[in-house]
């Protein structure tokens, strides 16, 4: 069979794509991005937020006024809404309010859930969003067990301070959360909450090798995870 060149280019396109693909998923099989939080570390600066304050400005949060309107990928939470039924067992949690963010679950339930496949777990382990394909049912919002995912009710662009052209805005009637700065991690740079932080209360990496710092770390330190008996999986961590 002979064929012809716009043949042969279409082919060899297809191939080449083909090709790309493995490549990335070879690049990313064998890792398990996860966080850990080291509590202590992160109390020491009272009222600080300026990890949450480089996430929005990295990914475009709205800073909208409106009581329960707002958009939220990290922020914190008091210790009896993140940590229901751990009351009396872990000290150094009750002393403040809670870092809590998308726990990027092995098994999450929020894409289950969703119909047309906007939310997706990679196989690096980040439950990842495609806005563009979100409806507003808001079903994954329903089904996430840690309230991680905020809806936009309104046009959220006039609310965005200082936006940031490198990362797309979102528009009304779309869900949205935490993307473990997947974007950063293509380049090889980690999450702009982790490099924020001042105290160095973030450890960002891959659960999978067993020489990374995050797995060290959980490996010498006492820690938790939000709600575990769901069996969700979640993959960040609370170092007591």
């Amino acid at each position: 069979m002979i064929l012809s060149r716009k043949a042969f280019l279409r082919l060899s396109g297809v191939s080449l794509l083909a090709v790309a693909a493995r490549k990335v998923k070879s690049a990313i099989s064998g890792t398990r991005w996860a966080m850990a939080i080291d509590v202590d570390k992160c109390l020491k600066q009272e009222n600080c937020t300026k990890c949450s304050a480089a996430c929005n400005q990295a990914h475009n949060v709205p800073a909208i006024p409106q009581s329960g309107r707002d958009v939220r990928w990290i922020w914190k939470d008091s210790f009896e809404h993140a940590f229901p039924g751990q009351e009396d067992q872990y000290s150094s949690l009750r002393a403040a309010p809670a870092m809590v963010l998308c726990n990027h679950c092995d098994n999450p339930p929020c894409v289950r859930v969703c119909p047309t496949q906007a939310t997706w777990k990679r196989d690096d382990g980040i439950v990842a969003m495609d806005f563009h394909r979100c409806i507003g049912c808001r079903y994954c919002m329903a089904a996430c067990p840690y309230g991680s995912r905020s809806f936009n009710w309104m046009d959220p662009r006039p609310y965005i301070k200082n936006q940031n052209p490198e990362f797309p805005t979102r528009t009304k009637g779309v869900v949205e959360k935490c993307n473990f700065c997947s974007e950063r991690l293509a380049v090889g740079k980690s999450p702009v909450c982790v490099e924020a932080c001042p105290e160095k209360a973030l450890v960002f990496g891959n659960l999978a090798d067993p020489r990374s710092p995050i797995r060290e770390l959980l490996s010498t330190r006492r820690h938790t995870r939000r709600r575990p008996e769901l069996g969700t999986g979640p993959g960040v961590f609370y170092i007591l």
